[in-house]
């Protein structure tokens, strides 16, 4: 009997996802621009992240740093005063995954399952070498796991067994039916948790989506930095002119046949439309919707993605 070690595309393991801890190192979340700011440095972040972050305006006092006074303040007061800096803190990380059965389909290198977990595993094994705390919920769906924000090695292993558990669990003969609306349950479990410059990361297929997964992403992507991995595989944009396939939503099933016209067509439609309503959401909540394939290499992707996305997060 193969195990799911043997059966890679299909299924991953905890080892198989400690071990892509090197495909993670030239990743980049952070966006960089030249700053402008005299007293900036070189660079400047298009993210949230540790730094300095301004606590309150004071008068000058001996011994203060002529670099810190406010110019501005100053000539309107008719007295030297000072901007005050303290060191931000860490930003803690919530990687969210879906393993629902949607996720159970690869025409060709890998499962939409296997592309997400190993997309999430780079990103968790990215975070922590920035020094971040990372943690994150898995979902399929019956079950919805947490692993709490920690910055260790063990917090990402931990995490990995979790993507591993539910990966191998997913089965076309399983009898729990599909679940949509567990994608919108999660997503206001971590909108609860992320009050404030959480670094969120959501990798999904974004099927069963509904209005009020657009309000909960708008919500969190008003108060974190929020990176939305959609994982597709290119068969429903790429339809075969011939043959027939059996596709089963869980309980029904129904034969789709593809030498008709007509049948690609409404497919096609489909398809199309519901890419176009997602990327409708990146322009209007401003939030990155990167496409990550099923059919291609995870890490190379993921690194095109994140060095390519010309997008823009609120500042502090």
């Amino acid at each position: 009997m193969k195990t799911p070690a043997d059966m890679g595309g299909i299924y991953v393991t905890t080892k198989g996802l400690v071990a892509l801890e090197g495909r993670a190192r030239d990743l980049a979340f952070v966006q960089k621009a030249r700053s402008h700011q005299q007293l900036a440095g070189r660079m400047q972040s298009a993210m949230r992240g540790r730094g300095l972050i301004f606590e309150e305006l004071r008068d000058y006092l001996p011994g203060d740093d002529i670099r810190s006074i406010d110019w501005r303040v100053t000539a309107r007061t008719s007295r030297p005063v000072v901007r005050v800096y303290g060191e931000e803190k860490e930003r803690p990380a919530i990687l969210v995954v879906d393993q629902r059965i949607n996720m159970f389909f690869g025409s060709r290198r890998a499962m939409k399952s296997v592309t997400a977990a190993e997309a999430a595993i780079l990103c968790a094994w990215r975070i922590l070498g920035s020094g971040d705390r990372i943690g994150g919920f898995v979902f399929n769906d019956t079950e919805i796991d947490e692993v709490k924000p920690h910055r260790s090695r063990n917090a990402v292993i931990a995490f990995a067994e979790r993507l591993a558990k539910q990966n191998q669990a997913l089965n076309v003969a399983s009898a729990a039916a599909p679940a949509p609306g567990q994608f919108d349950m999660v997503l206001e479990t971590v909108a609860n948790i992320a009050h404030h410059d959480h670094l969120v990361v959501v990798i999904s297929d974004f099927d069963g989506h509904t209005a009020l997964t657009r309000d909960l992403l708008l919500r969190l992507s008003g108060r974190n930095d929020m990176i939305c991995l959609l994982v597709y595989d290119p068969f429903l944009l790429e339809l075969p002119k011939s043959g027939d396939i059996v596709v089963s939503g869980g309980g029904l099933q129904a034969e789709l046949a593809f030498r008709k016209s007509d049948v690609r067509s409404a497919i096609d439609r489909f398809a199309r439309n519901r890419g176009r309503e997602l990327r409708a959401w990146q322009r209007e909540l401003g939030l990155p919707m990167l496409p990550v394939s099923a059919a291609e290499e995870t890490a190379p992707q993921l690194r095109r993605l994140l060095e390519q996305s010309a997008w823009r997060q609120r500042r502090r």
